[in-house]
């Protein structure tokens, strides 16, 4: 497993809905605003989220790397804009 230093954090990739519940596809441009991750670690700096927490973050953001065939994406804590309930 990674374990990331200082105030980086490890997510993996929470695929987004491309409908609704109502059944209204999202387009394109809807896709290009920010991700979800899922908090795989966290460095030892990190304050206030944890690990399992769904987090929103910055586009192109951040280093992806594959692991065992799992993608995962080391980013910083600050460029995590919002913790998904």
């Amino acid at each position: 497993m990674l374990k990331p230093l200082n105030e980086y954090v490890i997510l993996s990739f929470v695929k987004e809905e491309t409908k609704t519940e109502s059944g209204i596809i999202l387009t394109t441009s809807d896709k290009e605003k920010p991700s979800f991750g899922l908090v795989e670690a966290i460095g030892p700096k990190v304050e206030e989220i944890k690990v399992g927490d769904k987090v929103i973050y910055q586009t192109y953001s951040g280093t992806k790397t594959k692991i065992d065939g799992k993608e995962y994406l080391i980013i910083k804590q600050e460029n995590i804009l919002a913790i998904y309930e």
